[in-house]
């Protein structure tokens, strides 16, 4: 099913839970495959519940809190400052 989605050379990706319930194999290939489409141009939203997965694949982060955003994060943030964030103990993330 992503293969075709891809066949049509989209600009904008949305991928949630895009390796939830897959091998670490497969879920290599698909970062692999999700940072390839980034360099190439697309733009990519992952919603992950998987905290390191967004870490690490990540160029700026958005943590959401009772239904709005609580902030924004550049890459490299920590595990530390997506949790200020989610809970309400920072009110703006650094930039």
């Amino acid at each position: 099913m992503l293969a075709r989605w891809l066949a049509l050379d989209p600009l904008i990706l949305l991928f949630d839970e895009p390796t939830r319930g897959i091998d670490v194999g497969a879920k290599s290939a698909i970062h692999d495959l999700v940072r390839r489409l980034a360099r190439a141009g697309a733009a990519v939203l992952m919603i992950s519940s998987e905290l390191p997965e967004l870490l690490g694949m990540s160029d700026r982060l958005l943590v959401m809190r009772d239904g709005r955003v609580a902030g924004e994060l550049p890459a490299g943030a920590t595990e530390e400052d997506v949790l200020a964030l989610a809970v309400g103990t920072v009110r703006e993330a650094a930039a």
